[in-house]
């Protein structure tokens, strides 16, 4: 029996230095192979350090557990023949559990002060802060939670192991206890979802008001489309059907509020006025992300959806602020919605009232001679000329 298990754990071996070798010899290949044309050293110096990689040091990893595993158990089962007292694997195992308690306070440690610098940028909407202080408190109120958690679940394994100087004791219920773990949770959450749902439902005031600025903004693969309301404050109805090459919103010119729109390729709002993003998708699901006002929501298609909120910091205010000239906030999809996925980007500048209305005045009106031309002849065709002149209405 001894010499099979030998003989397996000899297969093992052979397997596992195969297996090395063949990495090894991987990677030395990969990395005395000449770069591509135009590729730097920086590109290709970490090119090896791929899932084989990584696969083998956690398997090199996984056999030297095994193999110390091997070495006590043995080390183990001969002092107990000689008549010693064998290894007191409760120590063993509690020391690993203070260990493993160390080693986890240090990478939550590290990765709070590292990573912890990469959270959202500063806010610049009026709702932002509502959203950060709600992502506090949860990150506090759980970071506290953790800490005792853990503290006490390793704590306890490793001052209460298992020993001959004392008895376990079986303690099958106790009311007290009972009370204690589940009336404080809940008061914690109780405080955790009532004051996320009236900061939400702060937040989700999406509600039409006079003095909002209505911008449509349309995803499809792969780029965003705007379009503004032209003097008269309104956007026109879109209908679907209606997309053509040139008018690739589905525009409906039926509706008069439809002929003053305005195209857009910046995102610019002025500053300290409520926005109401309208939010469409033409092909696949997409999501509005704009890091710096804390606002994202999907665009589904055949599903508007709608996003209100007031930019409160101007992009040369932000340029001074981070003491980069070349700063832009931008619009971002969300969503993975294709293999150009990481072109849906837009640069939004937000601006003073002065700025934005000398902006909008120089913008291009959605309806353009080219569209204008195939509009009448649609019209032509379905015989919706008018009688005193041989030009649609929606030119008069």
């Amino acid at each position: 029996m001894g010499f099979k298990k030998l003989m397996t754990f000899k297969k093992a071996l052979s397997l596992f230095t195969a297996l090395t070798l063949l990495g090894v010899s991987t990677a030395m290949a990969q990395d005395a192979a000449p770069a591509a044309p135009g590729a730097s050293a920086a590109d290709t110096s970490g090119m090896w350090t791929g899932v084989i990689y990584y696969t083998l040091i956690f398997l090199s990893v996984c056999f030297c557990i095994a193999i110390l595993g091997k070495v006590l158990k043995v080390y183990d089962l001969s002092s107990r023949m000689q008549g010693k007292k064998g290894i007191n694997w409760n120590n063993i195992m509690g020391i690993c559990c203070l260990v493993f308690l160390i080693a986890g306070m240090y990478g939550a440690y590290w990765s709070l002060t590292v990573q912890g610098s990469m959270k959202l940028p500063v806010a610049a909407s009026a709702h932002g802060g509502d959203i950060d202080d709600m992502f506090n408190l949860t990150t506090i109120l759980t970071l506290i939670v953790f800490v005792i958690t853990q503290v006490c679940l390793f704590g306890f394994m490793f001052y209460y192991r298992g020993s001959d100087k004392r008895k376990a004791h079986y303690l099958p219920h106790n009311n007290t206890i009972e009370k204690i773990w589940t009336i404080i949770p809940a008061i914690v959450l109780t405080v955790l979802v009532v004051f996320g749902f009236f900061t939400w439902q702060s937040v989700m005031d999406s509600t039409e008001r006079k003095g909002d600025l209505n911008i449509d903004i349309t995803g499809h693969q792969f780029a965003w489309e705007l379009r503004y309301p032209g003097p008269d404050g309104k956007l026109g109805s879109k209908k679907y059907t209606l997309t053509t090459p040139l008018n690739n919103l589905g525009v409906d010119f039926s509706d008069k509020n439809s002929w003053d729109d305005i195209h857009a390729d910046t995102l610019v709002l002025p500053v300290n006025q409520p926005i109401r993003l309208n939010i469409h998708a033409q092909d696949v699901i997409h999501s509005v992300f704009m890091p710096h006002f804390r606002v994202q929501l999907n665009a589904v298609p055949g599903l508007p959806t709608f996003f209100r909120f007031t930019p409160t910091i101007t992009t040369a205010q932000m340029r001074t602020e981070t003491d980069n000239p070349n700063f832009e906030y931008l619009l971002y999809c969300n969503k993975i919605c294709g293999g150009a996925h990481y072109n849906m980007q837009k640069v939004v500048r937000v601006v003073s009232r002065a700025e934005y209305q000398d902006w909008i005045s120089h913008q291009k009106p959605y309806l353009t001679d080219a569209l204008k031309k195939q509009l009448k002849m649609a019209a032509a065709k379905s015989g919706k000329v008018q009688t005193s002149s041989n030009t649609l209405a929606l030119n008069n």
